[in-house]
């Protein structure tokens, strides 16, 4: 193995088994707030469950979930076919390690559409997802891992706002669509991740730029007013009532087409999302 699968594979590792240091931080803030107590019950078990996943190097949740890479360069540095096969190879490596839930689905377009050959046993048969390139002013190749489950995918949503010139519209749109998938998720918790763009393509890579660089503990004004609104729903964690139904709003508007709509993609990441880590590949 080479140094860049390792490096995949230590961060395929590092995605499913460790909380950022700003969403810990953003757990503990939320239990001092929450006076529910089923909801400091769910809260504690989180943060206890996290702790258990870190030391033990054990996936937080048994939704493993698919990996997407997504890398960043400049500079210098380029991105080759053998720079793309090493991390393919580092990322089968680090799911047959964790080990990561068996999810291919075998066989041609029909039987994997009606999961009619079963499933591989290997979890390292598992396919990457597209993989997205950034270019950025450093002289850097970095890699970014995320783990995405099923159920962020089941409740969320790519589609038009007519925005009418107004923010107040595309805000409005967007709270009542995660609203409405918050009371469904189960896993709350939760975090918008959201993408504005001009197609269904940059809206959702959007989207993936925000659930791989916000932060907690950085929120700009909108993201606070739809976080702020969602909490006023009272859903609560795991759907048990209390203030903390979003923990934080991630938030990226890309280039805007001249007309009328606007393409928002929202994926309302679970208590256990966003799944993330990076690494610089030498």
């Amino acid at each position: 193995m080479n140094a860049i699968s390792l490096q995949a594979r230590n961060a395929l590792m590092g995605a499913s088994t460790r909380f950022s240091d700003d969403k810990i931080s953003t757990l503990h803030q939320a239990l001092k707030m929450e006076t529910n107590p089923n909801a400091r019950w769910v809260l504690e078990t989180i943060l206890e469950n996290a702790k258990i996943a870190r030391e033990s190097q054990r996936p937080m949740c048994d939704d493993t979930g698919i990996p997407h890479v997504l890398l960043e360069v400049g500079g210098s540095r380029s991105v080759g076919a053998d720079t793309l096969e090493s991390i393919q190879q580092g990322i089968a490596l680090g799911m047959r390690e964790l080990p990561c839930r068996p999810m291919a689905v075998k066989g041609d377009d029909v039987q994997r559409l009606e999961q009619s050959a079963g499933l591989d046993d290997d979890p390292g048969a598992l396919a990457l997802a597209p993989v997205r390139i950034r270019r950025v002013d450093e002289d850097v190749l970095r890699l970014h891992v995320l783990m995405q489950g099923g159920g962020p995918e089941i409740r969320g949503k790519t589609y038009r706002v007519f925005h009418q010139h107004k923010l107040s519209v595309i805000v409005d749109e967007i709270v009542n669509w995660a609203t409405e998938g918050a009371a469904l998720l189960g896993c709350t918790p939760c975090t918008p991740a959201i993408g504005i763009g001009r197609t269904h393509f940059e809206a959702a890579s959007l989207m993936l730029d925000a659930m791989t660089f916000a932060r907690f503990d950085t929120q700009n004004p909108i993201e606070q007013e739809i976080t702020e609104r969602i909490n006023q729903s009272n859903i609560g964690p795991l759907g048990l009532k209390g203030r903390t139904t979003a923990l934080a709003t991630f938030l990226r508007v890309g280039p805007q087409r001249a007309s009328g709509v606007r393409i928002v993609c929202l994926r309302l990441c679970c208590c256990m999302e966003p799944r993330v880590a990076g690494v610089v590949l030498r």
